[in-house]
């Protein structure tokens, strides 16, 4: 008897547990239903209406995206990442992407060939002023930003789904918070990709276009599915048709380019994260190679080809042979890398090297004593340089000099039409003296007392002038 009580008060025990836990978990998941909804706060007019606002791309909002292109690109170049986020809080780029997205959601034709324009419109514009701004020689210098945005991987794409997600919700609000739009702006980095792409054709570059242009396609088709997949999930109403018939064929059309662009966004998803998946494990056999002591030239991201699915180790050192390179094989395949060609390229022993080395060392030591010995010499030659530097900066001056009187004299002496200038050296086999010789040419049609008197005002003004005792002018 008392162990069918003991029973029962167990099973009755469990049965509370029971209860307990299934009240818990209805209350948790009521708390998080009401947590997570956004169905409940939605206002669809507004948000269908901010999108279509959003969407034209002319006049003012052309404008806005030139310039914050170019502020954009300016940021590229200065690597100046304040900048370029500036850029994004002005920039226009998200309107004509939420509006394909929105558009095949509702069905609605009119405005998905509004935005596809739109955004075409917005592309080249985008395109063109960059591609202006990095043609100017000064700008053509490929800076670490730049280079940031030429190869996209499965990070690029998480981002922009995120990103699409976060905005449409963020419209979708009673009162938008358009802190969390330009917030968005900066995490899709929809701009820079575009600058990238306009430097690249500036620059001739074509790699730099394709992989930037690449990433921007990436980052457009995730937020435009995003915002296709809030606008289903949301049930906005769909776009009604008088005809039933057109209203069915949109309606297909609609879903077969939803189809197409979510096969195309699982595929190049799939795609990235395999290229990133391999990467990854490329770089840990790398690093591990290097963590036992192998000494291996470059960074795993030089060393790594994915296109042809190759890995080169430039092995300096100590010499490996088969069955080391057969351990590394197998490394490889526990990595999952067995389709991985490794490709082992090895450098001389290291008793040859540090031999060579030790020669370097002698003739630097050679080579030092040989310059101390000469350092006498080349001190000495190095005053008498300095000193015709003196000499020559003294000449420069002579001629500047030279330069701003015949000026003056020009103008205070109308009937001189030649004036020379030079030092003599007069020599009584005593002492040497240095004489300023002034040569003058006179207009012929003078008079000999007129000048006569010309000259000695010449020479009295030249002296003061010149700032010497005695100035001799002599005619050509």
């Amino acid at each position: 008897m008392e162990e069918n009580k003991e029973e029962q008060k167990l099973d009755k025990q469990k049965e509370d547990v029971q209860k307990d836990f299934k009240g818990f978990y209805a209350s948790l998941k009521g708390f998080l239903a009401e947590l997570l909804n956004i169905k409940q706060d939605t206002d669809k007019e507004a948000t269908a209406e901010t999108i279509k606002e959003g969407i034209s791309m002319k006049g003012h909002t052309a404008w806005i995206l030139v310039f914050s292109i170019l502020i954009a690109s300016i940021g590229l170049n200065v690597s100046s990442t304040a900048v370029v986020i500036g850029a994004m809080l002005i920039s226009p780029l998200m309107g004509p992407i939420l509006g394909i997205g929105f558009s095949i959601g509702i069905n609605d034709l009119d405005t998905l060939r509004s935005s596809l324009v739109n955004f075409g419109v917005m592309v080249g514009l985008s395109i063109l002023t960059s591609f202006v701004f990095f043609s100017i020689p000064i700008f053509e210098d490929a800076t670490p930003e730049i280079l940031a945005r030429t190869k996209p991987d499965v990070r690029d794409v998480l981002i922009a789904v995120a990103g699409g997600l976060a905005l449409f919700i963020a419209i979708s609000r009673p009162r938008p918070q358009f802190n969390t739009v330009a917030g968005v702006a900066i995490a899709t980095a929809l701009m820079p990709p575009l600058c990238t792409s306009g430097y690249g054709l500036a620059t001739g570059q074509f790699n730099y276009f394709g992989g930037a242009l690449f990433l921007f396609t990436i980052n457009s088709i995730f937020i435009a599915l995003a915002a296709f997949t809030i606008t289903k999930y949301l049930h906005f109403p769909m776009v009604k048709y008088i005809n039933q018939a057109k209203r069915k064929r949109v309606s297909q059309l609609a879903s077969l380019v939803a189809l197409i662009i979510f096969s195309f966004s699982i595929y190049l998803f799939y795609q990235l994260f395999v290229e990133n998946t391999y990467k990854t494990e490329a770089t840990k056999f790398i690093t591990g190679l290097k963590g036992e002591g192998v000494n291996i030239i470059g960074e795993p991201s030089d060393l790594i080809d994915y296109k042809n699915k190759e890995i080169k180790l430039y092995v300096f050192g100590s010499d490996y042979g088969k069955e080391e390179q057969q351990k590394w094989r197998k490394q490889l395949d526990e990595l999952g890398l067995q389709t991985t060609s490794l490709k082992v390229l090895q450098s001389q022993d290291d008793s040859k090297i540090q031999d060579d080395i030790e020669n370097l060392k002698n003739l630097y030591m050679n080579s030092h004593k040989m310059l101390s010995v000469k350092d006498q010499t080349i001190y000495e030659k190095e005053m008498k340089i300095s000193k015709l530097e003196d000499e020559l900066d003294k000449y420069k001056d002579l001629d500047i000099e030279f330069q701003e009187i015949s000026k003056e004299v020009r103008i205070n002496y109308q009937n001189l039409e030649k004036i020379g200038y030079s030092k003599e050296f007069v020599s009584n086999f005593q002492k040497v003296d240095t004489l300023t010789v002034i040569s003058v040419q006179w207009n012929s049609k003078m008079r000999q007392k007129e000048k006569q008197e010309t000259e000695e005002r010449l020479k009295k003004y030249l002296e003061t002038r010149l700032k010497v005792k005695e100035v001799q002018i002599r005619s050509f």
